[in-house]
């Protein structure tokens, strides 16, 4: 029998919330290092954007790119679909209506939207049951699902994080029946304000999401500049290497004061600490933005600074 919890509603902390640090701290935004997501500090370079992608309706030509673009980079089998959506977040809130209520199988602790949108469309949040949903890497300690095992009627797979680390991707998967793979594109490529995401999985399911988000769901400023970050498999291979760089970077200095590595990716590092809320509260003091996390009193994880922003961490830390 599966396991389940009681319908009560999930904590939707995240990162971000830099309002609320300025208010409590002072300074202005431009004070602030904001390390508290896992937003790639390198932002893809957009350039100019066609007057055409602001003024007119998105034509199917720049979604055929798009589609086109993601196929390509993620090597997506034929047989599978890719629906471009508004953001991640807006698959996330749909994909729970693509099966019955009962219960869905979320190993914690990960990103908080997939149990709060399963729990607010009737599901339980439990062990067993006809859903499941992995975070692959997982958000906040990285931890990588090798064999998620395909066997539920709906399994949900976010790689919201995986560009960072080749060859460790699901896509392969993406054809079987009940199968959905989510895709972020702000994390990666730096552009998280641009919203735009992927599900890439079953056709039928996908056709399902497809007629909830309606017409034109992708702005054309976003087809545009997504099409051409994704052609552009030079500047990711040399973003994966200066990622990785930027991670070692990070880890040594924050270790260097006492704090131990729990997990992360490229983009995002989880560091076993004393007192978490301690630690956050001095960056604060020097503006530096952390995530800590309300389950744990010891994890505090940060994301990378920009190139020009290293010297203020150091002094925070």
């Amino acid at each position: 029998m599966p396991q389940m919890s009681a319908h009560v509603s999930v904590s939707r902390d995240h990162g971000g919330g830099l309002d609320a640090a300025i208010a409590q701290y002072g300074g202005v935004r431009s004070d602030w290092l904001d390390l508290s997501t896992g937003i790639n500090p390198h932002a893809y370079p957009v350039g100019d954007v066609p007057a055409g992608a602001w003024q007119q309706l998105p034509d199917r030509s720049a979604f055929d790119r798009l589609e086109k673009a993601a196929r390509a980079f993620w090597s997506v089998p034929d047989d599978a679909a890719v629906l471009a959506a508004p953001g991640a977040s807006s698959i996330i809130a749909r994909i729970p209506t693509l099966a019955a209520p009962g219960v869905v199988d979320i190993p914690a602790p990960t990103y908080n939207e997939h149990a709060a949108a399963f729990q607010q469309t009737g599901w339980q949040v439990g062990t067993g049951g006809t859903a499941r949903v992995l975070v692959h890497p997982n958000n906040p300690d990285g931890r990588l699902w090798h064999d998620p095992g395909f066997n539920r009627p709906l399994t949900v797979i976010d790689e919201s994080f995986c560009d960072v680390v080749l060859g460790v991707s699901h896509i392969a998967q993406a054809p079987r029946p009940g199968v959905v793979i989510l895709k972020s594109f702000g994390k990666f490529w730096g552009l998280a304000g641009l919203r735009l995401g992927f599900a890439i999985g079953e056709p039928k399911l996908i056709a399902r999401l497809r007629d909830s988000l309606g017409p034109w769901q992708v702005s054309g400023p976003a087809l545009t500049i997504g099409a051409t970050a994704l052609e552009d498999m030079r500047w990711a291979n040399r973003m994966r290497q200066q990622l990785a760089v930027d991670a070692a970077r990070l880890d040594a200095m924050v270790m260097h004061k006492g704090a131990d590595l729990k997990g992360g990716t490229a983009l995002f590092r989880l560091y076993e600490v004393d007192d978490a809320a301690k630690w956050q509260k001095r960056l604060a003091k020097r503006k530096v933005w952390s995530r800590t996390f309300p389950y744990s009193k010891t994890w505090l994880r940060l994301g990378l600074p920009p190139s020009d922003r290293w010297a203020q961490l150091e002094r925070a830390v």
